[in-house]
């Protein structure tokens, strides 16, 4: 291996790349009991390490090879790293990128390359656009930049190896990088298992795009029927085939982890380190926080990759609702009450306030129960949630977790409500004051002549709380008084369009 060694000692990377900074994340590793440090990939030019291993291989072509043009398929980073590197070597380079690929990244990659890139939208994968770009190889008589099978783009992606040595000198038990075709991986696999073997080096898949670790388990390289493409970045069927034999060499372990592990993980580099990182730019903390979470030793000196923060930001929406049940700090779960005064509000007494709500969907179904979707806030993880559901189905509710469900999660939970047959229904917007008690002090101040018909509130960070609510009543004018001892601000929503068609008794 000393030939990658040399590669990667030489590779002129700096031309181009910075050397990112290695920071502490203090609020993770104090939650977690680990040393926990982050490789800032994020801060490159590109906003992604992958300019780095492009850079090197272009660096290398032939003269000849550097007059006929480039091409590469990528799903936005490594086609941004060879966007700037055509632009700084004045190299002409076809781009080829899936067309699911976040519209920032094809925007970045135009304006990295400007006269000199040609871009090619084709397919819905990297897989679809990689044979895409071989095809036009021949057509053209283009050389094919490889975003990870290649020992260039690899040497150059294994220099973040080396850096991590030399700002970390003191001993480091793992080292966790994210995983797609695998050139990161094997890059800093063989940079650092040959110079410091006894760092554990662990590669972080998704579950629904683990190819790597699909390879490893089976022996040979299979190319996987589909890919999920909520980690794009990672989103590869079938991994390189030399980085498949890199690691399986010096690679330690793999891990896979969910959706609701990357979003946490977005959320904590963001907390620790206010970057936003795109979901396979904290793939390897989602796998490190995982794998730390089966240790038994603590104060260990842990390691990830920030790979990219190319993020589309309507994406920050759906991030922010799954990183509190990733982090399992949230629970969600159905419950069946009975249709009576009371009812709702006795349920609501029954979680007390160690079970702060964070989310309540109610809907009348029938004159004898309503169903609810309620989420909670939870200190204490699976472990709370289980006894919750047990205490609620120890006084007679029936009550299911859909914590994991990924339908209720996606979709059910925007989805309660519907039209239903309720005659004198007012339909109210408050503002709820976000403290333990608000939802209880409302009900009780309302009493039991007036029956909630209707009620949603989600806990949105703010100071104070969205609420809807129906409540039926004959007598309009005591409802009102009854809200305004209350003391809640509120508005009337009973004659909104979207209410009536909807909502609404038809």
């Amino acid at each position: 291996m000393s030939e990658y060694i040399e590669k990667i000692l030489t590779a002129p990377v700096y031309d181009i790349a910075i050397e990112s900074p290695l920071e502490n994340m203090p609020r993770l590793s104090n939650r977690i009991g680990q040393k926990v440090l982050c490789k800032r990939e994020d801060l490159q030019p590109v906003f992604s390490f992958k300019l780095r291993g492009a850079y090197n291989k272009m660096f290398q072509l032939k003269e000849s090879e550097k007059k006929h043009g480039v091409i590469c398929s990528s799903a936005g980073n490594h086609a941004q790293g060879v966007a700037l590197s055509a632009n700084k070597l004045k190299i002409k380079a076809v781009i080829v990128m899936p067309k699911t690929t976040p519209e920032i990244k094809v925007e970045a990659v135009r304006r990295l390359g400007g006269e000199w890139v040609e871009i090619v939208l084709f397919g819905d994968c990297y897989d679809d656009a990689s044979e895409y770009a071989t095809r036009l190889v021949g057509e053209r008589g283009l050389t094919y930049i490889h975003p990870f099978d290649d020992p260039y783009v690899i040497a150059g992606q294994g220099t973040i190896g080396l850096e991590i040595l030399r700002h970390h000198p003191l001993p480091i038990d793992a080292v966790f990088v994210p995983v797609g075709g695998g050139g990161l991986l094997a890059g800093i696999a063989v940079l650092i298992k040959n110079l410091r073997p006894n760092i554990k080096i662990i590669g972080v898949e998704s579950e629904d795009a683990a190819s790597m670790t699909n390879a490893i388990q089976q022996g040979e390289r299979e190319t996987l029927s589909q890919v999920g493409l909520f980690a794009d970045g990672t989103a590869v069927k079938q991994p390189g085939e030399i980085t498949f034999d890199l690691i399986q060499h010096y690679c330690d372990e793999h891990i896979t982890v969910n959706t609701d592990e990357i979003c946490a993980a977005m959320k904590d580099i963001f907390e620790d380190n206010r970057a936003l990182a795109e979901p396979s730019g904290a793939l390897s903390l989602a796998g490190l926080k995982k794998w730390a979470a089966s240790q038994a030793k603590k104060n260990m000196t842990l390691i990830h990759i920030v790979s990219g923060a190319n993020v589309n930001f309507d994406r920050l929406r759906y991030v922010a609702e799954r990183s509190e049940i990733g982090e399992k700090r949230e629970g969600l779960f159905a419950v069946t009450i009975p249709e009576k005064p009371g009812a709702y509000r006795d349920f609501c007494a029954l979680l007390g306030d160690k079970n702060y709500i964070t989310e309540f969907n109610y809907r009348f179904q029938n004159e004898h129960q309503a169903e609810i979707f309620v989420g909670v806030r939870l200190n204490n993880g699976e472990k709370q949630m289980q006894e919750l559901i047990a205490l609620l189905q120890s006084k007679g509710y029936q009550a299911e977790n859909l914590t994991d469900n990924e339908l209720a999660k996606e979709h059910l939970r925007y989805m309660v409500g519907g039209h239903a047959d309720v005659k004198n229904e007012y339909l109210f917007g408050f503002g709820f004051p976000e403290r333990p008690g608000a939802l209880m002090n409302f009900l009780n101040n309302l009493g039991t002549e007036f029956n909630i018909s209707l009620f949603h509130y989600r806990n949105h960070g703010a100071d104070y709380g969205r609420v809807v609510a129906g409540i039926q009543t004959d007598n309009y004018d005591n409802l009102i008084q009854h809200l305004q001892r209350i003391g809640y601000a509120y508005h009337e929503e009973t004659n909104n369009p979207a209410y009536k068609r909807f909502l609404a008794k038809p």
